[in-house]
This record gives C-alpha cells, structure tokens and sequence, in this order.
C-alpha cells in the first residue's frame, strides 16, 4: 500500500476509487472497501481511497474537543490491510471546503483517472455538501466514471457509523464497539515518561503519548493486548484522571501494566488492543485499598485473557 499526503504527488492512468473520511474504518466502511478492492482486482486496475484530514467536521467548527477514532497512518493502514493500494489523506482546509463538487471531481479525474467510484449512502462533498449521490450521478456521464452506491450496514438495528462509534465509546461498552468495527478498538502512543507513581506501588506503568484529539473509551480500567515490537503482551489499561491521587481537574491519560513484562521501554511505540472494561475508576480512601484493588484487577484480566485464548 503507498500512501499519500496530497494529490499532487500522485498520478494514475486508471483506477477504481472510493472517497470519504472513514475515521475508524468500521464494519460499514469496511463493506464499501470490499466492493472497492474485489472490483478494482478483478479488472486489474488500482484500488485507490481519497479521505481526508483533519476532519472537515472539525475545520468547519461542527465538532471540538476528541474527535479522532483514528489517526490518518492507522486508518491508511488499516485500508491496506484490507487490499487497498493506494491511499491519499488529503488535506482538508477552508479553500478546499470551497470547491464545487465538480471542481473536486475534476480534480481526482485528472490525477487518478478513475472509471468507477463507489461511495456509502450518506457522502457528499463538495461546497455545502452539495455533491450528494443525485449530483455525482449526474457528473458521471461527463466525466466518465460509473457510481456506484453501498447501502447502510445494519447491526442490531443500528446503523453502523463513527459518531455512533464515539458514542459507545463514550459509554465504556468495548466489546460492542469492538463488534462494530469488527476489530478491536486500539490506542497507540509513544511511551512516555510518567510521575513513577505505578512502580511506587509495586505495579509500573507504561504511559502513552496520544494525540489530544484521539478519542478514548469511557474512564475506567480494561483488560487489553499490547502490541511492542511485534509482540502481544497482556495488559490492564488505567484510562483516566487518577482521582486518588489528583485533586485539581487533568486531561485523561492511559496507563498500562504490562503483565509479566518489565523492559524499559521508554520512548517505544506501543498498541493498545482493548478487549473488556472491569471496572468504573474511582477515588479509594487510601494507597493500600487501590494496590488492593489493582491486584483485583490484574487476577480478572488474566483470566479475561486466558479465556480468550481457550475460547
């Protein structure tokens, strides 16, 4: 998979293409991706996906605050791994947010050559979102590409979606996030250095650098698999403010022990896997009941995993 970071890097003399943010590339995305690449390769032509960042929800204003289900490396590998060749996060500003949807057309007309574009039910580009699915079908004819238009995936009677995503996220339920986006929800960050209050109390932690914007699950403490240079580790996730310990407001960090597992690793890369929330996070009245507690913790998560594995 190659990926890009503009169009102008980039030229094909005919593909397939699929365009949309595909922020956390769920199982409705997935599906898109599916036809996308079974098509492209049958007809021996590129596979090619143009999403966009940052997030035209948040250069518009409509959204703030943790956005992101992923960032535009994971999201470009997550495409990949599932056989698309070429990827392009293109940028998203005020003059692009300008552009009629057949000024974009155009656009990726004269740099990808595409024949087919295949989108979901709800895109639109273009100014004011006016390149809706009537108006790219009437585009189609000019320039000379066939639309075609995947329909909304159902899973209990939901539609599959990133803002419901962000919203069961925001609610702790990991496994039907994790059902969702059929794969499980990861965090990754560079390891950083911490205040050494986990090895303090006989647990080091492994604290990660995640961009302000990425979204994180509902506090709490999780059993997840680690993923660090190429190994799986069992680990319990602390994802919150530490009320024990912090008695002014502070951003949520995520936390993690290692299970059998203390390297030094500052400054590695490090994939959180989350499998299952075990519990709320809360304040304990003393240093001794919250090492009692995680203790707890580590016994539930290691049966968590063990189980997983029997399964």
């Amino acid at each position: 998979m190659q990926h890009y970071w503009s169009l102008d890097d980039v030229f094909v003399t005919d593909s397939w293409l699929s365009i949309g943010t595909f922020d956390g590339v769920h199982r409705g995305h997935q599906e898109i991706i599916r036809q996308l690449t079974h098509g492209a390769h049958q007809n021996h032509k590129p596979a090619v996906v143009v999403t966009f960042y940052p997030h035209p929800a948040k250069v518009l204003g409509k959204r703030e605050g943790r956005y992101y289900l992923s960032t535009p490396e994971e999201r470009a590998e997550d495409l990949g791994n599932l056989g698309v060749d070429i990827v392009i996060s293109h940028p998203f500003n005020h003059e692009i947010a300008q552009l009629s949807a057949e000024e974009f057309i155009q656009r990726l007309k004269n740099k990808l050559n595409f024949s087919e574009l295949i989108v979901g039910y709800d895109f639109a580009l273009g100014r004011n979102r006016e390149g809706n699915v009537k108006r790219l079908e009437e585009l189609s004819a000019r320039y000379k590409y066939s639309l075609k238009v995947v329909p909304a995936l159902k899973i209990d009677g939901e539609i599959v979606s990133s803002s419901l995503l962000r919203k069961i996220l925001a609610a702790g339920d990991i496994e039907k996030v994790n059902k969702l986006l059929g794969k499980p929800f990861r965090l990754r960050g560079k390891i950083i250095t911490g205040d050494g209050r986990g090895r303090s109390l006989g647990v080091p932690t492994a604290n990660l650098e995640i961009l302000a914007e990425r979204v994180v699950p509902l506090e709490g403490v999780y059993v997840c698999r680690a993923e660090l240079h190429n190994h799986k580790i069992g680990a319990v996730v602390n994802v919150g403010v530490r009320p024990t310990f912090e008695e002014n407001p502070v951003a949520p960090r995520v936390e993690a022990h290692l299970l059998d597992f203390d390297d030094d690793v500052y400054g590695e890369v490090i994939t959180l896997e989350f499998l299952h929330r075990i519990r709320e996070e809360r304040k304990f009245p003393s240093k001794d009941e919250l090492i009692k507690q995680i203790q707890q913790d580590i016994i539930l998560s290691r049966q968590y995993l063990l189980q997983t594995i029997n399964d």
